[in-house]
Protein backbone atom coordinates (compact mmCIF):
# COMPACT_ATOMS: atom_id res chain seq x y z
CA UNK A 1 0.00 0.00 0.00
CA UNK A 2 1.44 3.58 -0.79
CA UNK A 3 2.17 5.71 2.28
CA UNK A 4 0.11 8.21 3.07
CA UNK A 5 2.07 10.86 2.82
CA UNK A 6 3.00 9.91 -0.86
CA UNK A 7 -1.12 9.25 -1.33
CA UNK A 8 -2.01 12.80 0.02
CA UNK A 9 0.87 14.71 -2.09
CA UNK A 10 -0.52 13.80 -4.85
CA UNK A 11 -4.06 13.77 -4.22
CA UNK A 12 -4.89 16.12 -1.39
CA UNK A 13 -4.36 19.39 -3.90
CA UNK A 14 -7.16 17.83 -6.36
CA UNK A 15 -9.70 17.61 -3.11
CA UNK A 16 -11.70 21.00 -3.98
CA UNK A 17 -11.87 20.88 -7.52
CA UNK A 18 -13.48 17.24 -6.94
CA UNK A 19 -15.40 18.17 -4.58
CA UNK A 20 -16.88 21.14 -7.19
CA UNK A 21 -17.28 18.37 -9.76
CA UNK A 22 -19.71 16.32 -7.90
CA UNK A 23 -21.70 18.95 -6.09
CA UNK A 24 -22.26 19.64 -10.29
CA UNK A 25 -23.85 16.26 -10.78
CA UNK A 26 -25.46 16.05 -7.07
CA UNK A 27 -26.29 19.23 -6.40
CA UNK A 28 -25.58 18.27 -3.09
CA UNK A 29 -22.84 19.83 -1.35
CA UNK A 30 -23.33 17.42 1.84
CA UNK A 31 -23.25 14.50 -1.15
CA UNK A 32 -20.97 15.79 -2.84
CA UNK A 33 -18.72 15.47 0.58
CA UNK A 34 -19.53 12.11 1.31
CA UNK A 35 -18.57 11.14 -2.27
CA UNK A 36 -15.51 12.34 -2.34
CA UNK A 37 -14.51 11.26 0.65
CA UNK A 38 -15.53 7.45 -0.48
CA UNK A 39 -13.09 8.64 -4.01
CA UNK A 40 -10.35 9.02 -2.16
CA UNK A 41 -10.82 5.43 0.00
CA UNK A 42 -11.29 4.28 -3.51
CA UNK A 43 -8.22 5.71 -4.93
CA UNK A 44 -6.23 4.83 -1.74
CA UNK A 45 -7.20 1.38 -1.97
CA UNK A 46 -6.38 1.06 -5.81
CA UNK A 47 -3.49 2.98 -5.81
CA UNK A 48 -0.57 0.66 -6.11
CA UNK A 49 -2.22 -0.59 -9.37
CA UNK A 50 -2.40 2.86 -10.56
CA UNK A 51 0.03 2.31 -13.67
CA UNK A 52 0.37 5.68 -14.77
CA UNK A 53 -0.92 5.70 -18.08
CA UNK A 54 -3.31 8.97 -17.17
CA UNK A 55 -2.61 11.53 -15.09
CA UNK A 56 -3.39 11.24 -11.40
CA UNK A 57 -6.14 14.23 -11.85
CA UNK A 58 -7.79 12.27 -14.91
CA UNK A 59 -8.04 8.76 -12.67
CA UNK A 60 -9.04 10.38 -9.35
CA UNK A 61 -11.79 12.16 -12.03
CA UNK A 62 -12.93 8.76 -13.29
CA UNK A 63 -13.35 6.62 -9.80
CA UNK A 64 -15.72 10.72 -8.93
CA UNK A 65 -17.68 10.56 -11.55
CA UNK A 66 -18.69 6.60 -11.49
CA UNK A 67 -19.36 6.87 -7.56
CA UNK A 68 -21.64 9.70 -8.81
CA UNK A 69 -23.55 8.18 -11.05
CA UNK A 70 -23.85 4.87 -9.02
CA UNK A 71 -25.55 7.13 -6.06
CA UNK A 72 -27.83 8.66 -8.86
CA UNK A 73 -29.37 5.11 -9.21
CA UNK A 74 -30.90 5.28 -5.57
CA UNK A 75 -31.40 9.36 -5.74
CA UNK A 76 -33.71 11.99 -7.04
CA UNK A 77 -32.92 15.41 -8.71
CA UNK A 78 -32.69 18.22 -6.66
CA UNK A 79 -34.71 20.82 -8.25
CA UNK A 80 -35.26 24.59 -7.02
CA UNK A 81 -39.02 25.70 -6.55
CA UNK A 82 -38.64 27.34 -10.12
CA UNK A 83 -38.36 24.00 -11.86
CA UNK A 84 -41.29 22.13 -10.43
CA UNK A 85 -43.61 25.22 -11.36
CA UNK A 86 -44.83 28.57 -12.52
CA UNK A 87 -44.08 31.46 -10.46
CA UNK A 88 -46.45 34.23 -8.65
CA UNK A 89 -46.71 37.47 -9.47
CA UNK A 90 -48.92 38.60 -6.56
CA UNK A 91 -47.52 38.25 -2.92
CA UNK A 92 -51.18 37.79 -1.79
CA UNK A 93 -51.80 34.42 -2.71
CA UNK A 94 -51.77 31.49 0.25
CA UNK A 95 -48.06 29.97 0.12
CA UNK A 96 -47.76 26.33 0.03
CA UNK A 97 -46.40 24.72 2.84
CA UNK A 98 -42.38 23.72 3.16
CA UNK A 99 -41.79 20.48 1.08
CA UNK A 100 -38.82 19.02 3.82
CA UNK A 101 -38.61 15.24 1.81
CA UNK A 102 -37.96 17.00 -1.06
CA UNK A 103 -34.18 16.96 -1.73
CA UNK A 104 -33.80 20.35 -3.16
CA UNK A 105 -30.93 21.93 -4.08
CA UNK A 106 -28.10 22.99 -2.25
CA UNK A 107 -25.72 25.77 -2.27
CA UNK A 108 -21.88 25.19 -2.26
CA UNK A 109 -19.59 27.30 -0.43
CA UNK A 110 -17.09 29.48 -1.75
CA UNK A 111 -14.24 28.48 1.04
CA UNK A 112 -15.00 24.38 0.22
CA UNK A 113 -14.82 24.66 -3.62
CA UNK A 114 -11.21 26.29 -3.84
CA UNK A 115 -10.37 29.12 -5.73
CA UNK A 116 -8.04 27.18 -8.22
CA UNK A 117 -10.83 25.01 -9.43
CA UNK A 118 -10.66 24.69 -13.16
CA UNK A 119 -14.41 25.89 -14.02
CA UNK A 120 -13.20 29.28 -12.60
CA UNK A 121 -10.66 29.42 -15.78
CA UNK A 122 -12.24 27.07 -18.29
CA UNK A 123 -15.72 28.15 -18.00
CA UNK A 124 -15.52 31.25 -15.59
CA UNK A 125 -18.16 31.79 -12.80
CA UNK A 126 -20.73 29.51 -15.40
CA UNK A 127 -19.36 26.22 -13.35
CA UNK A 128 -20.65 26.55 -10.07
CA UNK A 129 -23.26 28.94 -10.32
CA UNK A 130 -26.92 28.39 -9.07
CA UNK A 131 -28.77 28.67 -12.06
CA UNK A 132 -26.13 26.23 -13.86
CA UNK A 133 -26.44 24.17 -10.91
CA UNK A 134 -29.85 24.28 -11.32
CA UNK A 135 -29.95 23.76 -15.30
CA UNK A 136 -28.12 20.10 -15.01
CA UNK A 137 -30.94 18.72 -12.84
CA UNK A 138 -32.81 18.61 -16.08
CA UNK A 139 -30.31 16.06 -17.08
CA UNK A 140 -29.96 12.46 -17.06
CA UNK A 141 -27.39 11.70 -14.73
CA UNK A 142 -25.04 10.52 -18.07
CA UNK A 143 -25.78 13.87 -19.68
CA UNK A 144 -25.05 15.27 -16.74
CA UNK A 145 -21.55 13.59 -16.02
CA UNK A 146 -20.90 13.95 -19.97
CA UNK A 147 -21.36 17.92 -20.12
CA UNK A 148 -19.61 18.27 -16.81
CA UNK A 149 -16.67 16.74 -18.00
CA UNK A 150 -16.75 18.19 -21.78
CA UNK A 151 -17.86 22.10 -21.36
CA UNK A 152 -16.94 22.68 -17.67
CA UNK A 153 -13.53 21.19 -17.37
CA UNK A 154 -12.79 20.71 -21.22
CA UNK A 155 -11.68 16.82 -20.99
CA UNK A 156 -11.14 15.99 -24.71
CA UNK A 157 -13.83 13.62 -26.15
CA UNK A 158 -11.64 10.47 -25.66
CA UNK A 159 -10.80 11.18 -22.06
CA UNK A 160 -14.65 11.29 -21.22
CA UNK A 161 -15.26 8.06 -23.13
CA UNK A 162 -12.29 6.02 -20.96
CA UNK A 163 -13.59 7.50 -17.41
CA UNK A 164 -17.81 6.02 -18.50
CA UNK A 165 -16.38 3.19 -20.18
CA UNK A 166 -18.06 3.71 -23.27
CA UNK A 167 -17.06 5.26 -26.47
CA UNK A 168 -16.24 8.70 -28.25
CA UNK A 169 -19.51 8.26 -30.15
CA UNK A 170 -21.63 7.29 -27.38
CA UNK A 171 -19.84 10.41 -25.06
CA UNK A 172 -20.79 13.30 -28.65
CA UNK A 173 -24.25 11.73 -28.40
CA UNK A 174 -24.62 12.30 -25.07
CA UNK A 175 -23.38 15.74 -25.27
CA UNK A 176 -25.65 16.88 -28.11
CA UNK A 177 -28.56 15.75 -26.30
CA UNK A 178 -27.26 17.69 -23.13
CA UNK A 179 -26.49 20.22 -24.40
CA UNK A 180 -29.94 20.61 -26.71
CA UNK A 181 -31.91 20.31 -23.31
CA UNK A 182 -30.36 22.73 -21.73
CA UNK A 183 -30.82 25.05 -24.89
CA UNK A 184 -34.75 24.43 -24.15
CA UNK A 185 -34.99 25.28 -20.89
CA UNK A 186 -33.40 28.77 -21.55
CA UNK A 187 -30.54 31.43 -20.50
CA UNK A 188 -28.16 29.90 -18.00
CA UNK A 189 -27.13 33.42 -17.03
CA UNK A 190 -23.75 31.92 -18.27
CA UNK A 191 -22.88 35.77 -19.26
CA UNK A 192 -23.78 38.14 -16.96
CA UNK A 193 -22.63 41.64 -16.60
CA UNK A 194 -22.06 42.10 -12.72
CA UNK A 195 -21.36 45.30 -11.32
CA UNK A 196 -18.19 46.74 -9.89
CA UNK A 197 -16.58 45.68 -6.86
CA UNK A 198 -18.35 49.73 -5.57
CA UNK A 199 -21.08 49.22 -6.72
CA UNK A 200 -21.45 45.15 -5.48
CA UNK A 201 -20.91 46.93 -2.13
CA UNK A 202 -23.33 49.49 -2.62
CA UNK A 203 -25.98 47.09 -3.56
CA UNK A 204 -24.92 44.04 -0.77
CA UNK A 205 -24.75 46.89 1.86
CA UNK A 206 -27.75 48.20 1.34
CA UNK A 207 -29.52 44.45 1.43
CA UNK A 208 -28.37 44.15 4.58
CA UNK A 209 -30.06 47.36 5.77
CA UNK A 210 -33.29 46.46 4.10
CA UNK A 211 -33.29 43.68 6.69
CA UNK A 212 -31.70 44.77 9.80
CA UNK A 213 -34.04 48.04 9.60
CA UNK A 214 -37.06 46.09 8.74
CA UNK A 215 -37.64 48.15 5.52
CA UNK A 216 -38.58 47.18 2.26
CA UNK A 217 -39.49 50.23 0.84
CA UNK A 218 -35.41 50.17 0.82
CA UNK A 219 -35.37 47.18 -1.88
CA UNK A 220 -37.35 48.79 -4.32
CA UNK A 221 -34.24 50.45 -5.06
CA UNK A 222 -31.43 47.39 -5.37
CA UNK A 223 -34.32 44.81 -7.30
CA UNK A 224 -34.59 44.68 -10.99
CA UNK A 225 -38.25 45.03 -11.77
CA UNK A 226 -38.22 41.40 -12.91
CA UNK A 227 -36.36 40.14 -9.98
CA UNK A 228 -37.47 36.81 -8.46
CA UNK A 229 -37.39 34.90 -5.30
CA UNK A 230 -37.53 31.47 -3.94
CA UNK A 231 -37.06 29.96 -1.04
CA UNK A 232 -36.76 26.05 -0.67
CA UNK A 233 -38.34 24.35 0.75
CA UNK A 234 -41.46 26.51 0.06
CA UNK A 235 -42.77 25.25 -3.39
CA UNK A 236 -44.05 28.94 -3.82
CA UNK A 237 -42.01 31.55 -5.53
CA UNK A 238 -42.48 35.30 -7.09
CA UNK A 239 -41.52 37.00 -9.96
CA UNK A 240 -41.37 40.81 -10.46
CA UNK A 241 -40.57 43.37 -7.94
CA UNK A 242 -43.78 44.61 -6.88
CA UNK A 243 -44.53 41.18 -5.99
CA UNK A 244 -40.83 40.27 -4.39
CA UNK A 245 -40.98 43.25 -2.07
CA UNK A 246 -44.67 42.88 -1.24
CA UNK A 247 -44.08 39.27 0.01
CA UNK A 248 -41.02 40.44 1.99
CA UNK A 249 -42.89 43.30 3.44
CA UNK A 250 -46.00 41.13 4.37
CA UNK A 251 -44.28 37.79 5.75
CA UNK A 252 -40.87 38.79 6.68
CA UNK A 253 -39.37 42.30 7.13
CA UNK A 254 -41.83 42.21 10.69
CA UNK A 255 -39.55 43.87 13.15
CA UNK A 256 -36.50 46.29 13.35
CA UNK A 257 -33.47 43.50 14.04
CA UNK A 258 -35.31 40.87 13.64
CA UNK A 259 -32.65 39.68 11.11
CA UNK A 260 -29.03 39.74 11.36
CA UNK A 261 -27.15 38.85 8.12
CA UNK A 262 -23.46 37.53 7.80
CA UNK A 263 -21.95 38.08 4.52
CA UNK A 264 -20.33 34.85 2.94
CA UNK A 265 -19.62 33.51 -0.64
CA UNK A 266 -21.76 30.85 -2.15
CA UNK A 267 -21.92 29.41 -5.93
CA UNK A 268 -19.14 31.92 -7.22
CA UNK A 269 -22.20 34.66 -5.81
CA UNK A 270 -22.40 37.09 -2.68
CA UNK A 271 -24.57 34.97 -0.08
CA UNK A 272 -25.29 35.94 3.18
CA UNK A 273 -26.05 33.33 5.99
CA UNK A 274 -29.32 34.57 7.66
CA UNK A 275 -29.77 34.60 11.39
CA UNK A 276 -33.32 35.19 13.24
CA UNK A 277 -33.80 36.92 16.54
CA UNK A 278 -35.20 34.65 19.27
CA UNK A 279 -37.24 35.64 22.36
CA UNK A 280 -34.09 35.19 23.93
CA UNK A 281 -32.32 37.78 22.03
CA UNK A 282 -29.44 35.24 20.49
CA UNK A 283 -29.81 34.96 17.22
CA UNK A 284 -30.68 31.45 15.63
CA UNK A 285 -29.02 30.05 11.99
CA UNK A 286 -32.05 30.31 9.69
CA UNK A 287 -30.41 29.44 6.22
CA UNK A 288 -28.13 31.23 3.47
CA UNK A 289 -29.13 33.52 1.22
CA UNK A 290 -27.80 33.66 -2.39
CA UNK A 291 -28.49 36.90 -4.64
CA UNK A 292 -27.87 36.82 -8.54
CA UNK A 293 -26.70 40.78 -9.43
CA UNK A 294 -27.28 41.41 -12.93
CA UNK A 295 -25.59 45.00 -13.78
CA UNK A 296 -26.64 47.62 -11.24
CA UNK A 297 -29.83 45.43 -9.55
CA UNK A 298 -30.35 41.82 -7.86
CA UNK A 299 -32.26 40.15 -10.28
CA UNK A 300 -32.99 37.04 -7.83
CA UNK A 301 -32.75 35.91 -4.12
CA UNK A 302 -32.61 32.33 -3.55
CA UNK A 303 -33.02 31.87 -0.06
CA UNK A 304 -32.41 28.57 1.49
CA UNK A 305 -34.56 28.17 4.92
CA UNK A 306 -32.48 25.27 6.16
CA UNK A 307 -30.17 26.13 9.22
CA UNK A 308 -28.54 22.57 8.64
CA UNK A 309 -26.37 24.23 5.19
CA UNK A 310 -25.18 26.66 7.66
CA UNK A 311 -22.09 24.72 8.94
CA UNK A 312 -20.40 24.40 5.68
CA UNK A 313 -19.91 28.03 5.82
CA UNK A 314 -18.10 27.86 8.82
CA UNK A 315 -19.60 30.18 11.03
CA UNK A 316 -21.50 29.73 14.30
CA UNK A 317 -25.13 28.42 14.34
CA UNK A 318 -25.83 30.90 17.17
CA UNK A 319 -24.88 35.03 17.35
CA UNK A 320 -24.75 36.64 20.80
CA UNK A 321 -27.13 39.62 20.64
Amino acid sequence: MPSDAEFAALTEPLRPELLAHCYRILGSIHDAEDLVQDTYLRAWRAFDRFEGRSSVRRWLYKIATMACLTALERRSRRPLPSGLGAPSDDHRVAVAPGEPTVPWLQPAPDRLLGADDPATIVAGRTGVRLAFIAALQLLPARQRAVLTLRDVLAFQTSEVAEMLDTTSAAVDSALRRARTRLAEAGPVEDELAEPDGETQRTLLDGYVDAFTHADPDALVGLLRADAELEMPPIPTWFTGRQAVVGFLASRVLRSKDQWRLVPTRANSQPAFVAYERTPDGRYEAHGIEVLTLVGDRIARITAFHDPSLVPAFGVAPVLAS
